[in-house]
C-alpha cells in the first residue's frame, strides 16, 4: 500500500541505513548550523542522509551518485509498508545474504529492489557500498555483530520525513545547479587523500582530487551569491585547500578504519563553512 499522506508536526528520526563514514556521532555539532529560518535544505552527497532525518527540514533536496540508493529512498518515500512486508520475509545469515547479493537488482520489481538494498547495507561488511567491474554489489558478509533491520516505525517516519524532499540520481552538481539564496547547502564527499586512504572503504573512482577541485569552486560561488553552506571533510591537504579563508572547526571523529573495534580510532575533521551575512576570514566559528 502506497502512502502519500503528511500530517502532524515533522519530528527527528535516526536514519534507516547504515554509511561508511556516516556523520551520527557528529550531528549535535552539525546540527548547529542549521536553523529554520532556511528555506530548504540541501545535500548532494545524501549517503545515509543522516543530518536531514536529524533535522527534519520541511522542504529539501537530497542527490548521490549511488542511483541504487536514491532509488530506494524514492520507493521509501512512497511505499514504505510495502518495503517492510518484503523485509519481513528476509533472513539474516551469510548464505541467504549471499543469494541476495547474486539478484540482479534491475530484474526484481522496486519493493523488492529497494528491500534488498536496506538488506545489503545493513549486513554487509561495515555499512559499505562497493561494486565490481561490472556494477554488481561485491561486498562481503558483515558476521552476527551486523545488528537487525530497520523496524517498520524506523522506515514509516524516514518515508514521512521524505514526502517533501526531492531526489536526484546524479553528480553533485546536478544537485547545486539548484540552489537558490535562502537555501542551506551541506556537503559531505567521499575522502579523496592523495597521500593516503583515509577510508579503506571508497573505491578510487568515487571521487578525485579532480571533483575537489570542483567541489572548491562551487564553495565560492555559493559564497559569491551569499548562500550558506557546510563541508565536512577529514583533515588532509585536500582539506587545506577546501577551506581557504572560510571559517573552520576541528572535531575529533572516531575512525573504523578496518571494520574492527581494536583498529578505531580517533582523528580529526574540518568542518568548512560560509554563513549568509558573515565575513570570511580564517579561525574557527
Amino acid at each position: 500500500m502506497r502512502s502519500d499522506k503528511v500530517a502532524g508536526p515533522r519530528q527527528g528520526s535516526a536514519p534507516f541505513l547504515r554509511w561508511a563514514g556516516g556523520k551520527r556521532q557528529l550531528l549535535p555539532v552539525l546540527a548547529r548550523y542549521w536553523n529554520e529560518k532556511y528555506k530548504r535544505y540541501i545535500e548532494p552527497f545524501a549517503g545515509s542522509a543522516c543530518l536531514f532525518f536529524h533535522l527534519a527540514p520541511a522542504k529539501a533536496i537530497l542527490g548521490d551518485l549511488n542511483t541504487e540508493l536514491i532509488g530506494t529512498l524514492r520507493e521509501l518515500k512512497m511505499n514504505p509498508q510495502g518495503i517492510s512486508a518484503r523485509l519481513r520475509q528476509l533472513r539474516k545469515g551469510r548464505e541467504h545474504y549471499l543469494t541476495m547479493r547474486a539478484i540482479a537488482p534491475a530484474s526484481i520489481p522496486a519493493p523488492e529492489r529497494a528491500a534488498r538494498f536496506i538488506y545489503l547495507n545493513r549486513f554487509c561488511f561495515n555499512g559499505l557500498y562497493r561494486t565490481n567491474g561490472t556494477g554488481r554489489f561485491n561486498v562481503p558478509y558483515g558476521g552476527e555483530k551486523s545488528g537487525s533491520l530497520p523496524a517498520t516505525e524506523r522506515l514509516l517516519a524516514c518515508s514521512l520525513l521524505l514526502k517533501n524532499a526531492t531526489l536526484i540520481a546524479g553528480d553533485f552538481e546536478k544537485v547545486l545547479e539548484r540552489v537558490k539564496p535562502g537555501d542551506f547547502v551541506y556537503m559531505d564527499p567521499p575522502f579523496s587523500v592523495k597521500a593516503r586512504r583515509v577510508f579503506n572503504e571508497y573505491d578510487k573512482s568515487l571521487f578525485s582530487f579532480d571533483d575537489v577541485v570542483r567541489l572548491r569552486g562551487w564553495m565560492e560561488g555559493l559564497a559569491v551569491r551569499n548562500i550558506s553552506f557546510l563541508v565536512s571533510y577529514a583533515e588532509s591537504d585536500e582539506a587545506d585547500f577546501l577551506k581557504g579563508d572560510f571559517h573552520t572547526e576541528v572535531v575529533a571523529v572516531r575512525r573504523n578504519i578496518a571494520g574492527f573495534s581494536d583498529k578505531r580510532k580517533h582523528s580529526r575533521e574540518l568542518l568548512i563553512s560560509f554563513i549568509a551575512g558573515k565575513k570570511r576570514s580564517k579561525g574557527a566559528v
